[in-house]
């Protein structure tokens, strides 16, 4: 049995040799030696010292392992180019040719069915009661395949508050990271029932418990690495903590370190806030984090501004059943359910967690959202409007303006997504 082991704080980083102590440790006592090693590993929309562990990995296995290679947890993001893949973990062309010639780089292709393998059904009476009875159904647990291949599998990634789940990171990577879209649809939905507001930041919720008992049917034995990063300055990414271990041991040490680390309490709700998205995001369906972090900490009737300039699409993946169903709070489809069932689950509940809490009265048809999303993004009026958002024009926006003002209850959050920020509980 591996045992967990780690380090971690919320006031220091941990340096490069400490890193590397705690990875030996822990694969020594994996036992890893003629295995088939497959790493799962986040995407580009997640802050990650991937290059650094990719090296320490090769390290440490390479040559005594009888295979070592990654797949990354897309979900259902677009999957990543080979130059992208290979820019991620910190790789040239030529290394991977040479030096790397033997470690393969897969992306999660959710988008064929052949990927995936049936692992399990959870009955509908366990459904129930992990779901505090808010969806009674069986559930078809399918994942990819090519775990089948591999005697171990490490899921390896950061930690951050997350809207669908409470806390992202240990066997998220798993489901929906590399699962098939029932576990993802379910659990998204099941995430939106409960609401985003509610969810995230949370550590025990019924989708983790969901996502945990899914993971117990996979059959390859799972070894985690849990991180708790900072804030990246200069391409370089903080280390806050290592925790290696079981999964949901590891996850759960990591979850306590990121909600210290990554909560910001604010002494009153904000009226206003421009959320500034990086790069690392590249449509709508991502960059939604600049909502979803900020959503507790807005006042009734106030507004977060997302502002992404380089956007010019709202979901790369899903945009054409997003401009079917628009943004809605969560009631809008639950008292229409018979309109709307139909519809992937996973898109509704993005629907949901970005256009926030709400009230929607199906007497009269009127929706009454409790704040407003607006986008400053290259995504034309005209289809904002169309989806049940606001619009501004970037061009106009001038963050100069917006800075300083934090007594007035504006705030400007830079490379917004990844701090969840709150109102202070004593001003609750």
């Amino acid at each position: 049995m591996i045992r967990l082991i780690g380090r971690g704080s919320r006031d220091r980083v941990l340096n490069e040799q400490e890193i590397r102590s705690l990875t030996t440790e822990a694969l020594e006592q994996a036992r890893l030696d003629g295995k088939r090693v497959l790493i799962i590993i986040p995407d580009g929309t997640r802050t990650a010292p991937v290059p650094l562990f990719f090296r320490l990995f090769y390290e440490a296995l390479w040559g005594r392992v009888a295979a070592l290679d990654y797949l990354v947890a897309l979900g259902t993001h677009q999957p990543m180019s080979e130059e992208t893949l290979r820019r991620w973990v910190g790789i040239t062309a030529e290394e991977h040719r040479t030096v790397y010639a033997g470690v393969n780089l897969f992306n999660h292709r959710w988008d064929q069915p052949n990927t995936f393998w049936t692992a399990g059904v959870i009955p509908s009476a366990e459904i129930e009661r992990l779901s505090n009875g808010l969806l009674v159904q069986e559930l078809p647990v399918t994942l990819n395949r090519l775990i089948l291949d591999y005697d171990q599998l490490i899921i390896w990634g950061p930690v951050f508050p997350h809207e669908v789940v409470g806390f992202s990171g240990g066997n998220k990577y798993l489901f929906p990271g590399i699962s098939g879209p029932e576990v993802i649809n379910f659990t998204h939905w099941l995430g939106a029932l409960i609401t985003s507001y509610e969810i995230i930041g949370t550590k025990w919720t019924p989708v983790r418990a969901v996502i945990d008992r899914a993971a117990s049917l996979v059959p390859v034995p799972r070894l985690c690495f849990a991180l708790v990063v900072g804030k990246e300055e200069q391409g370089q990414v903080p280390l806050h903590g290592l925790y290696i271990g079981p999964a949901e041991e590891a996850w759960s040490a990591a979850a306590d370190l990121s909600a210290q680390l990554h909560i910001i309490y604010a002494p009153k709700p904000f009226q206003r806030v421009l959320s500034i998205m990086p790069e690392m995001y590249d449509d709508l369906w991502t960059a939604a984090k600049g909502m979803y972090k900020m959503e507790p900490a807005i006042a009734d009737g106030g507004e977060v501004v997302i502002y992404a300039p380089h956007i010019s699409e709202i979901s790369y993946t899903h945009g054409r059943v997003i401009d079917q169903v628009g943004y809605h709070v969560r009631d809008y489809f639950v008292k229409q359910w018979d309109r709307f069932k139909h519809y992937p689950w996973g898109v509704l509940a993005h629907s949901t967690h970005l256009r926030g809490l709400g009230t929607y009265d199906a007497a009269t048809g009127v929706e009454q959202p409790r704040i407003q999303v607006t986008l400053a993004t290259s995504i034309p009026r005209e289809r904002c409007e169309r989806v049940n958002l606001g619009y501004l024009d970037p061009n106009e926006i001038d963050i100069k303006e917006w800075l300083g003002r934090e007594d007035e209850g504006i705030l400007v959050v830079p490379k917004a997504g990844e701090m969840l920020y709150r109102v202070s509980p004593s001003n609750v």
